[in-house]
């Protein structure tokens, strides 16, 4: 896994209409979900809107950390208090710490983002526990399964993720869209509409973005699937 994630804020996100639905959740035995087939929605999105903040710096995956900490405990996340954390705990993946803020102040991208790996390791310091995935994890023996209908499972279940994804793709903006550059929490699938319904720090009005599941799926298959699971649940 060599994606990191650090793509920031754009204006504006188009969307485009309503397409692809999600199948019934094939759910993971690994953290003791079970199959809940006939759900519309899976996950609360309402719920974890208040929890939403905008960034400021290439930091998506800390706020990201941030929105879910805050869903879990009730308490909001400051992208200060965030970025503290990562700055003062050391990186799994690369010396030094997590996180380093832009050596630009006046370029927000000028940062190296955040490694998926890590946000693992930042979750533990809020005494949360989490699982990271991908398509080669998932195939591993007792790999945590990936993919659509896993994650409808988790997020019936009650458990958080964050995904790795294309922010082109899910922006419908000009730009690479071949590669994974951002994190975002999904909230909730409805399938229903045909929907999935984000936090994304990125954009002015990322709190319960709504994207279509075809372009979310698109969006995060740039990142083979990448997403970190909560263990524990709401």
């Amino acid at each position: 896994m060599s994606i990191t994630l650090g793509t920031r804020i754009k204006k504006t996100a188009s969307r485009t209409a309503l397409a692809a639905m999600v199948g019934a959740a094939a759910l993971a035995g690994s953290i003791g979900l079970a199959s809940t087939a006939s759900a519309e929605l899976y996950g609360d999105p309402d719920a974890a809107a208040q929890y939403w903040l905008p960034q400021h710096y290439d930091d998506c995956g800390l706020m990201a950390v941030a929105d879910v900490v805050g869903q879990l405990s009730g308490e909001m996340v400051s992208e200060r208090k965030i970025i503290n954390v990562a700055e003062n705990t050391p990186s799994q993946t690369h010396p030094g710490s997590i996180y380093i803020k832009p050596a630009d102040v006046t370029d927000p991208n000028s940062g190296l983002g955040t490694d998926p790996r890590d946000i693992v390791v930042l979750l533990d310091q809020f005494g949360i526990t989490a699982v990271i995935t991908d398509e080669e994890l998932a195939d591993q023996p007792g790999g945590t399964p990936t993919g659509l209908d896993a994650l409808g499972g988790y997020l019936d279940g009650g458990h958080k993720v964050i995904v790795g994804v294309n922010a082109e793709t899910i922006w419908d903006v000009a730009g690479d869209r071949t590669h994974a550059d951002h994190a975002v929490v999904v909230t909730g699938i409805d399938t229903t509409e045909g929907v999935v319904h984000l936090n994304d720090s990125g954009i002015k009005d990322g709190r319960d973005e709504q994207v279509t599941i075809e372009t979310f799926a698109a969006a995060w298959a740039t990142s083979d699937n990448t997403m970190v699971v909560t263990v524990e649940t709401s």
